[in-house]
């Protein structure tokens, strides 16, 4: 699984978010790498609001986890740990239990967990263009 979203202004991004639903195939776990500012939270909400999840999305920054139902009534978890001092801190919540569900997970930050990361992830690498459009490379 390998391909390339661009999103030339933030009106295209539901589109965006569609075309990466519509390659998501059977995969369950998406580490999003990308700088300050990217847009990878604004991405995982608009990709989250095309599953059907009608809650307020947001990044879970000090919760370190937030859980979203899709519209099909499946849970959704959200990570960022931006926060995050120690790898270890992730065994305090039982970061297993979410990442091994089997169901989807979005992970921001995910060098700061490298090791607890499942080896079957898909990483997604969110860019920032000078023109203020992003570039979003999967796989």
């Amino acid at each position: 699984m390998a391909f390339t979203i661009e999103i030339t202004s933030l009106d295209k991004i539901s589109e965006a978010a569609a075309q990466f639903i519509e390659k998501m195939g059977d995969n369950k776990v998406f580490v999003f790498y990308g700088s300050m500012g990217a847009g990878k939270t604004t991405f995982i909400k608009s990709v989250c609001e095309q599953m059907g999840v009608t809650d307020v999305i947001n990044s879970p920054t000090f919760a370190i986890v937030n859980e979203y139902e899709s519209g099909k009534g499946e849970p959704i978890y959200h990570f960022d740990f931006y926060r995050i001092n120690k790898e270890e801190e992730a065994y305090d919540f039982g970061y297993e239990d979410y990442f091994y569900s089997g169901n989807v997970c979005f992970i921001e930050w995910p060098e700061m967990v490298k090791n607890l990361i499942p080896e079957d992830a898909i990483e997604v690498h969110i860019n920032e263009n000078e023109d203020g459009s992003r570039t979003v490379k999967v796989g």
